[in-house]
């Protein structure tokens, strides 16, 4: 059951994006069966889980308009996103991310944008997500390519700390060797983006973590705040765990 700030998401999404389509898509012949394409360019149709699914996550130079073909896809996407049945969550770009939404007239960025938000806030409210809630941030920062909204609205709780201990198991390892976690992210960006997420990271995890009984986690965590050099020469590394 989506909160009430996710459900007035999806209904703005719903009236903001209603009927639109790609009336003259042609597609790529190579992916997609004509019956495929023909969705894309009529309106008012539910696209058939397995087709929706292949169009969220296609590169641009799959469509003739990809614009107006995720303008088309985008209820039926964002309705999947909430309830969990979009397959392919962490496992590529969604299509919305490459579309440049923010140019669109302001109604329809600003429901985007809204749903992204709240969708994020609803998965680190629910204690069993469909997703992955490390998956859903990196779809989410994709979509906004912003990690700031998401790391402002990860507010102190049993739920939200227990999805952050899951989150931060999946990341450390990548972090601690000033890698970036995300499978996904755009090389120019990725200095920026990986600064912004260990220092988060440093201050907020370290508490959660030995609430969670993640000692070592813990101080791992908060070696992310160090420079490199100063990292990788703390006593940590060369003494026993603090678990033993």
């Amino acid at each position: 059951m989506p909160s009430t700030a996710l459900a007035a998401a999806l209904a703005d999404i719903d009236t903001v994006f209603n009927g639109f389509a790609s009336p003259h898509e042609t597609g790529c012949a190579l992916c997609h069966l004509p019956e495929e394409t023909a969705y894309l360019r009529t309106p008012y149709t539910r696209v058939p889980p397995d087709v929706l699914r292949r169009y969220a996550f296609e590169g641009s130079l799959h469509f003739d308009d990809h614009t107006a073909s995720m303008r088309r896809l985008l209820p039926q996407t964002a309705h999947a996103l909430a309830d969990g049945t979009l397959d392919g969550i962490g496992w590529g770009v969604p299509g919305i991310a490459r579309a440049a939404w923010r140019t669109w007239p302001a109604e329809q960025a600003a429901a985007i944008e809204a749903f992204v938000l709240a969708w994020w806030q609803d998965t680190l409210a629910t204690l069993t997500p469909p997703y992955p809630v490390a998956y859903v941030f990196e779809t989410c920062v994709l979509i906004l390519d912003d990690l700031a909204p998401l790391l402002d609205r990860w507010e102190p709780g049993p739920v939200a700390d227990a999805h952050l201990a899951d989150c931060a198991v999946r990341w450390e390892c990548e972090l601690v060797f000033d890698e970036l976690p995300f499978s996904w992210w755009a090389p120019d960006d990725e200095p920026a983006v990986l600064a912004a997420l260990q220092a988060w990271l440093a201050a907020r995890a370290p508490a959660c973590l030995r609430t969670a009984g993640e000692h070592d986690l813990a101080l791992r965590a908060e070696l992310l705040a160090l420079p490199h050099g100063e990292r990788w020469a703390h006593p940590y590394w060369y003494g026993p765990s603090v678990a033993d």
